[in-house]
Formats: structure tokens, sequence, C-alpha cells
């Protein structure tokens, strides 16, 4: 995602983990402004606003849960472009698998720590476009710390 400035939003129903990620964020991103949305409803209200550089979607949210929007945004002409990065407690395999078929642009199991999680952040803000963009091959879907 190499590129100057980010607009990024993180969409997450953990208030803990929403504060633990923009700081990561902040110390390893220093071009970055990121919007949080406590659920998918918030976050499919935010798009209407102004389309981010990338998302960061957590699956386990209520009212409209991570799948429902991936969906949402990949099958909407103004929203599919947009990279999604599924940000989720679950390493599942089929949860993976149906991210992935969605149109999901990359996966990323919620780290234990801090340092873990600035080590995976650093490595996606690092990525060039065609790494991820459309989508990358399944291999190197799921990115490891």
């Amino acid at each position: 995602m190499t590129k100057n400035n980010y607009h990024i939003i993180l969409a997450d129903d953990d208030e803990d983990d929403r504060i633990f990620f923009k700081e990561a964020l902040s110390e390893t991103v220093s071009s970055a402004t990121i919007n949080t949305a406590n659920d998918g409803l918030e976050l499919m209200n935010m798009l209407s606003d102004k389309l981010p550089d990338a998302i960061f979607l957590d699956l386990n949210m209520p009212f409209k849960n991570g799948q429902e929007c991936l969906y949402e945004i990949k099958t909407n002409r103004r929203y599919k472009n947009i990279p999604v990065v599924i940000y989720s407690t679950s390493s599942n395999v089929d949860q993976i698998n149906s991210t992935f078929k969605a149109g999901a642009n990359l996966y990323i199991s919620k780290p234990d720590s801090y340092i873990e999680l600035k080590i995976i952040l650093k490595k996606v803000f690092t990525l060039k476009c065609e790494e991820y963009k459309p989508q990358p091959d399944k291999e190197k879907f799921v990115l490891k710390y």
C-alpha cells in the first residue's frame, strides 16, 4: 500500500482493539488518518461520505457483520475497488476461504501483542499495490507476522 497519505477505516466493535490498532498504526505509518466504526452499519454509513484508501474489517460485529459488509462493498460499483483487509480473531479456514471468495484483499488474524501488530501493519503498508490489488493469489492472502 505504498503511498504518502492514507485514509483508513477500521471497523471493529471492540473498543480495546480499536485503541490498540490506532496506536500501533500511528507508530508504524506516520502519514495515516484513521476513522473507526463500531459496527457494520456505521461502516457502511461512513462509506457514503468519503472513500478510504483501505478498510480493516473485523468479521464478528453486531447489526451487520464483516462478511455482510464485505459482500456489500465488493458488489457495489462505487466501493468495490477499496482494498479490504480482514482483521479478525478467527483463523478458521472456512472463514478465510469465504472472505477470499467474497473478494477481500488480505486476511490478518489479530495478533496477541502490540509488537506483532506493528510488524503486520508495517508489512501491509509496505506492500506494492500489485501485491494485493485486485486480489493476491490464495497463498499470499493470509499475512503472518
